[in-house]
């Protein structure tokens, strides 16, 4: 493998001009022909270095953090006019290796940019501009399995309706995503077999999980691997962290949010035999039951829309939802709560449908019974700090 990367590397630079130069035997040698190539062609003029996937040339005992290290630390972060733009999919490695790394490339990085899902206005004029006509309800569907991901949503083809893409793209025989879900894992954590747990077991519960009782779910410590695992997820957005409403900040919970694996676990695992699958249950129970929790997660990930249309977008917030189980009544659940910092909580109720939505007198009833207690709960926690302040 080091050996394949190697020459690889060096046909590049062979590419961009090297010239008389032996095949490196290891990653110093590599760049410090990359360090020469860069002097015989520097005229002053802004340099730029561009590695892609640089996770997966750092395979083990292969030295190769070493030599980016020694590379840029003594010859490259001297040069005025160099640019050197590195990318990777492995979320733990970027950010243990470079974005975190407190020794050799402390400090190195000057800009960071993540890249992130389109969001529903994105993904309407990128599936236009392939000339892919969805109305707004299936594009919120679309977006609620693929997760605003472009490189997922280029396959759509045009001419189809929603359902027939997506039994193309995850039930037919030859589906392009039917096994995305172990390439991606594969692809992107260091530690993919871990990793997969914890998003199997954190999808059991949309509310999600304490640290704790992931350890204890998955009969595994809590230790360095776990902490590492769950930053890396929250990283590349597989999962969110927050706190429930009324919970103290020690009772942070994990939850899935990931809409193509919370899709993927729902339906796809069990279901790679039927190659006409969600064409025939897209108005099923199972889905519509679905539809309903991946669209609070829609919602979850359009916060900043959200706030827009409620004319708070300048506030500092903190989500949450609230549940409340109860004896004597059937309980209560909020959807989503925005804390505001202007003293202010807006209560959200979520509800997917696919006509407009009336609220009947009973409904409102029970909008006004979670109200309620809502406003009673804030008072209680309000009293209980003013007490603990006094």
């Amino acid at each position: 493998m080091l050996e394949v990367q190697l020459t690889h590397f060096y046909h590049s630079l062979q590419t961009y001009g090297l010239r008389n130069k032996e095949h490196p035997a290891t990653w110093l040698d590599a760049f410090f022909l990359l360090q020469q190539l860069l002097e015989e062609k520097n005229d002053g003029q802004r340099q730029v270095v561009f590695i892609d996937e640089l996770p997966w040339l750092d395979t083990v005992r292969s030295g190769f953090i070493t030599a980016l290290e020694g590379f840029w630390n003594n010859w490259g972060a001297h040069q005025d006019n160099l640019m050197m733009i590195v990318c990777g999919s492995a979320n733990s490695w970027m950010l243990d290796k470079l974005i975190n790394n407190h020794v050799g490339l402390y400090g190195g990085g000057t800009h960071e940019i993540k890249l992130t899902p389109f969001s529903l206005e994105e993904c309407e004029a990128f599936l236009k501009s392939n000339r892919v006509f969805l109305s707004r309800y299936d594009i919120a569907q679309s977006y609620m399995i693929l997760g605003g991901i472009p490189y997922y949503l280029h396959y759509f083809k045009k001419g189809l309706s929603l359902a027939q893409n997506v039994d193309q793209l995850f039930f037919s025989e030859n589906a392009k995503l039917k096994f995305e879900y172990d390439r991606l894992f594969s692809s992107v954590f260091s530690n993919p077999d871990m990793v997969k747990a914890i998003v199997s077991f954190l999808y059991t519960k949309n509310a999600g999980y304490t640290r704790r009782e992931i350890t204890k779910g998955l009969h595994i410590s809590d230790g360095s691997t776990i902490t590492t695992c769950l930053n890396a997820l929250e990283a590349g957005d597989f999962i969110v962290k927050y706190t429930p409403f009324g919970m103290s900040g020690k009772q942070e919970h994990y939850r899935l949010s990931d809409p193509f694996c919370i899709f993927y676990l729902h339906f796809v695992q069990e279901q790679q035999k039927n190659e006409h699958f969600w064409k025939q249950a897209v108005q099923s129970p199972p889905v519509v039951a679905w539809r309903g929790i991946a669209f609070e997660n829609l919602c979850f990930r359009h916060i900043k829309q959200i706030k827009s249309a409620l004319g708070i977008s300048g506030v500092a917030t903190k989500l949450s939802a609230w549940s409340k189980r109860s004896d004597d009544t059937d309980g209560l659940q909020i959807d989503l709560l925005i804390e505001r910092n202007d003293n202010v909580i807006n209560m959200c109720e979520i509800k997917y449908s696919s006509d407009e939505f009336t609220v009947s007198k009973d409904y409102y009833r029970v909008i006004l019974r979670r109200q309620n207690q809502l406003t009673e709960m804030i008072s209680q926690y309000t009293d209980h700090h003013i007490r603990s302040d006094l």
